[in-house]
């Protein structure tokens, strides 16, 4: 059975008044500040609507162990599941170097450093406007 994609939007009140949002970004919003709680760093949303058909959003995270991925993307999902969402698919628990949870409309990557330099998804998708979150959960920068 084929996961159907949502493009519902909700009304959200911001610093600059209230404005529609998706609820695949607010999905986002929202892993990237569970991810901060857990104390993951260099939290990033990539928005790649338009770019491609596969998802909306991809949140990107480090944590420099594998106790700190493994602890991050248990409590992502365990969270998560509260709001009534569930991943699709879960991948790279064994190893704990990359996790991919893949919640349809948001893409959640948690890495270990070396990993993410690697790969360098941000660099992969550098069209993409993006937002870097800081500890406090507000946008440290966002780029279009």
């Amino acid at each position: 059975m084929a996961e159907v994609r949502s493009d519902e939007r909700k009304a959200v009140q911001d610093g600059e008044g209230v404005r529609e949002v998706s609820t695949s970004e607010l999905l986002a919003n929202r892993a990237a500040e569970l991810s901060l709680e857990k104390k993951c760093e260099e939290v990033m949303i990539l928005d790649v609507r338009g770019l491609t058909s596969v998802t909306d959003f991809f949140v990107i995270a480090s944590a420099d162990s594998e106790r700190k991925v493994k602890a991050a993307y248990e409590y992502i999902v365990d969270e998560l599941k509260h709001d009534d969402e569930r991943p699709l698919n879960v991948e790279g628990t064994d190893l704990l170097h990359w996790v991919l949870l893949d919640y349809v409309d948001v893409v959640i990557h948690i890495f270990m450093p070396d990993e993410r330099r690697f790969y360098d998804l941000e660099s992969l998708w550098s069209d993409a406007p993006r937002q870097t979150l800081k500890a406090s959960g507000e946008a440290l920068s966002a780029e279009d």
